[in-house]
């Protein structure tokens, strides 16, 4: 009889969050939140449990924040680009890391093309503000996403954009027919 190895997903809290937001501010590490718990941010609630963390960086931090990770136990699991990567803790917490280049002007110019403004959003997680996407970017960066997980982005999208007065994206529309 051979013995099946169960594993369990777990997923990433509002506490595991704002203390991970928090160490890396408090080590002169910017981050910006984004996906799913940008969507919570900015609605001010969590909608959905998620088993990462979308963050946005400067390449110039990217070193610290996986010297930090690595000493914490977390190691690379995937690799989209060196702009894009995941890494991932044996208790099954994963940070998705977008990692971007800064001109002297505040424009990005390298790595994940973020929108510059995208990236002057705040909300609240657990009562603690962080910075994270805009929320009409985050509207525009879902939709795309509808079609294949629409358990996922439907109820994000339309809470979004009821909460911000944002038109709904033609994906939404289209999907809801």
């Amino acid at each position: 009889m051979s013995e099946e190895k169960v594993v369990l997903e777990k997923f990433m809290t509002s506490k595991d969050v704002v203390d991970f937001y928090i160490q890396l501010e408090n080590m002169g590490i910017g981050i910006w939140v984004d996906g799913g718990w940008s969507v919570d941010a900015l609605l001010g609630k969590q909608l959905r449990p998620h088993k990462d963390l979308d963050i946005a960086i400067q390449w110039k931090d990217v070193s610290s924040l996986r010297e930090v990770l690595t000493v914490q136990g977390y190691k690379q699991v995937r690799e989209y680009s060196q702009w894009n990567f995941v890494l991932a803790d044996d208790k099954g917490h994963e940070i998705d890391v977008h990692a971007f280049i800064y001109d002297d002007k505040g424009n990005i110019v390298k790595g994940i093309m973020y929108p510059a403004e995208s990236l002057t959003g705040t909300g609240t997680i657990n009562g603690h503000t962080v910075r994270c996407i805009l929320p009409k970017y985050q509207v525009k960066f879902l939709a795309p996403w509808i079609h294949k997980w629409p358990e996922k982005y439907l109820e994000a999208v339309s809470a979004l954009c009821e909460k911000f007065d944002i038109e709904y994206p033609e994906e939404y529309t289209h999907f809801k027919k």
